[in-house]
């Protein structure tokens, strides 16, 4: 793939995810759909997994796959059917997550907000520039102000991101320190 094609791909997915954010957010029948599907926690333990794409394609300085990647981060939350039941900490913890998204936005929730962007950012900047400390450094900080984000704001419900985040940060960690040894290897 040409950069010139590379490039293009990159932007038409990243205007996707940003179509997809808005439209999640301002349409209440989409919103709820996936919302609905999103409690079905296989797209908890899913999500984290697309970070490792994301490293691979930023390694590889291609746009395209970065974006393709985070596009499908974002719409996992939909892709396995709703549950028949959920636990309650789950529903609690969602219920807080869909009132944090559709309640008022004041200058403190857009600026914690704002750490989702940051780290996209920095994590493809520490892959792209190959980084590997760095990298390391943003993948743990991003598990960490998740599991304390999600027990600090919803309290004991918190608590069921745990699982998910802990197990995506392991594995994401493991998939970093192979691809290290994969390239060091290669070289």
């Amino acid at each position: 793939m040409t950069k010139k094609t590379d490039y293009l791909l990159g932007i038409i997915f990243a205007i996707a995810t940003v179509i997809f954010i808005i439209l999640f957010i301002t349409n209440d029948i989409f919103f709820n759909w996936a919302f609905a599907r999103h409690h079905n926690v296989l797209s908890w333990y899913i999500r984290p997994l697309f970070i490792i794409p994301i490293i691979f394609f930023a390694f590889k300085k291609s746009l395209t796959g970065v974006f393709v990647s985070i596009f499908a981060l974002f719409t996992s939350m939909f892709w396995f059917p709703a549950p028949e039941t959920s636990s309650p900490q789950v529903i609690e913890f969602l219920a807080y997550e869909m009132e944090y998204l559709k309640g008022i936005w004041t200058a403190s929730k857009i600026t914690m907000s704002l750490f989702v962007p940051i780290f996209f950012i920095a994590l493809i900047i520490a892959a792209w520039k190959r980084n590997w400390k760095l990298l390391i450094g943003v993948v743990i900080s991003a598990a960490v102000l998740k599991i304390v984000w999600s027990i600090v704001f919803s309290g004991e419900a918190g608590s069921s991101i745990l699982k998910p985040a802990i197990i995506g940060l392991i594995v994401c960690i493991g998939g970093i320190y192979y691809y290290k040894k994969y390239l060091m290897k290669k070289q």
